[in-house]
C-alpha cells in the first residue's frame, strides 16, 4: 500500500550532504572559538587569507575561488570593507570589475588571526593525525572542485542514478 512518502524518506545519517554540514559548522565552532579573540570569525579569516593569496582578486574570481556566488561574496565582504580590512575598487583595465583589495590594517588583522589559526590547526591535526588531516583536505578540495561539480551535474543531465 502507497504510504504519504514520508516512510520513504532517507535517513539523514545516510545523507552525504548532511553529514558534511554538520561536520563543518563543527568544526566552524572548534575554529571560531579559537579565533575569537581577534573579532573574526574563522570565514573571515579564510576570506583575507585568500585575498592576500590572489593578491588583489576581482570579485569574481574571489567567488570562485570561495565556491560562492556574488552576492553572497557581497554580503560577507561588507563588514571586512566597513571595518577597513578590505577596500573595493575598480579594476583599471574593466572598469565594470571590481577588484578586492586587502588594506594595510587588514594585513595586520590576518597576521593576528594566522597566529590563532595555526594553534587550532595544530590542535585539530593532533586530534585526528596529521596524515588523516591531510587525507580530509584532500578530499574536501576534490569536492569543492568544479571538475567534481561538473561530473555530478553530467551524472544527473545523463540520467545516472537510481531509478
Amino acid at each position: 500500500m502507497a504510504g504519504s512518502g514520508i516512510e520513504d524518506v532517507m535517513d539523514p545519517a545516510l545523507c552525504s550532504n548532511a553529514l558534511l554540514r554538520q561536520a563543518m559548522r563543527s568544526l566552524g565552532q572548534i575554529y571560531d572559538d579559537a579565533l575569537a579573540p581577534s573579532g573574526l570569525r574563522a570565514t573571515q579569516h579564510g576570506l583575507l587569507a585568500t585575498v592576500a593569496r590572489l593578491d588583489t582578486p576581482t570579485m569574481g574570481a574571489l567567488a570562485e575561488a570561495l565556491v560562492m556566488d556574488l552576492s553572497g561574496l557581497g554580503h560577507t565582504l561588507k563588514p571586512l570593507t566597513r571595518d577597513g580590512y578590505l577596500r573595493l575598487e575598480a579594476d583599471p583595465r574593466d572598469r565594470r570589475a571590481r577588484r578586492v583589495v586587502l588594506t594595510d590594517l587588514g594585513r595586520a588583522k590576518l597576521r593576528e588571526t594566522t597566529d590563532l589559526w595555526r594553534g587550532v590547526q595544530a590542535r585539530f591535526e593532533s586530534a585526528l593525525g596529521r596524515e588523516r588531516a591531510a587525507e580530509l583536505r584532500a578530499l574536501h578540495a576534490e569536492l569543492a572542485s568544479r571538475a567534481f561539480r561538473d561530473s555530478v551535474a553530467e551524472a544527473a543531465a545523463g540520467g545516472d542514478g537510481p531509478q
